[in-house]
């Protein structure tokens, strides 16, 4: 059992913190006319949705971090290489720490407790070295032997360079900055904001013994998952929305794979 005692002090972590300028740099290269191009556009808004809905949403978070619906396993690995492709970390990190934060919501377990802040909870946390990292082969265990998921999270890296390469060859430099710089970027601050936003703005439908709220901005980022307290209110539900009009546009993309045979074991709060 690890103890607020025996936690050490948190340390910067300079690779992430150059890594993450480098990204902000280089979006800013969307801002030449040259780079300007509507199929870029087109191109980041469609990866964006794979990647950042299919991927991270459905993939990262539902699936594998809640286990909130089974799936054939080719579509359970292709979710998680959409993930992965959203470069947002390995997937043992981003499936442990998020565990790791509902099993300990806004306390000093929490890797991104917001009690400690905004800026802490959106993003110095992926600055420093977590306390808590220690846990994750432990958080994970049930995804651990899968060689899909081990060879995804050994490389991330190389595969989103692969994707970069191809968008290059597409359609040259606007394919790469936007279809990449900018769609990482947007991405990024998206699951960001669930951290932080979402533990801050908004309102709240239940009672729940954290901080989270519902933010209507951060469920338009992130394709339903800024409705943060309905999550946090029942963890294990596939479905974020409790209202008719707190779109979640993933829960739909979950009932059409229910439909067609293709999402068994689907669990909701009802």
């Amino acid at each position: 059992m690890v103890t607020t005692a025996a936690l050490p002090t948190p340390r910067l972590r300079w690779t992430v913190v150059v890594s993450t300028v480098i990204l902000h740099l280089l979006a800013l290269l969307a801002l030449l006319p040259s780079n300007f191009s509507w199929r870029a556009i087109g191109i980041a808004v469609f990866l964006h949705a794979l990647t950042q809905g299919l991927g991270i949403s459905l993939g990262f978070h539902r699936m594998a971090s809640h286990r909130s619906l089974r799936v054939p396993l080719w579509l359970e690995h292709l979710f998680i290489l959409l993930g992965t492709l959203a470069f947002q970390g390995g997937v043992y990190g981003w499936v442990g720490y998020h565990r790791l934060h509902h099993k300990h919501t806004d306390q000093a377990l929490d890797p991104h407790s917001a009690s400690k802040g905004f800026w802490w909870s959106h993003i110095n946390w992926l600055m420093h070295t977590v306390p808590t990292q220690s846990l994750l082969p432990r958080m994970t265990q049930d995804i651990r032997d899968d060689k899909f998921y081990q060879f995804c999270h050994n490389h991330y890296i190389t595969l989103q360079v692969a994707l970069g390469l191809l968008l290059y060859l597409m359609g040259g430099m606007p394919f790469l900055v936007w279809g990449i710089f900018v769609r990482l970027l947007v991405s990024f601050h998206g699951t960001c904001f669930v951290n932080s936003a979402c533990h801050k703005f908004g309102y709240r439908s239940t009672d729940t013994d954290d901080m989270s709220t519902n933010c209507w901005w951060v469920a338009i980022l992130t394709y339903g998952e800024g409705w943060h307290n309905n999550h946090h209110a029942c963890q294990s539900s596939a479905c974020f929305q409790k209202s008719w009009w707190e779109i979640d546009p993933v829960w739909q993309v979950i009932r059409l794979l229910q439909a067609v045979g293709l999402a068994q074991k689907v669990k909701t709060a009802n």
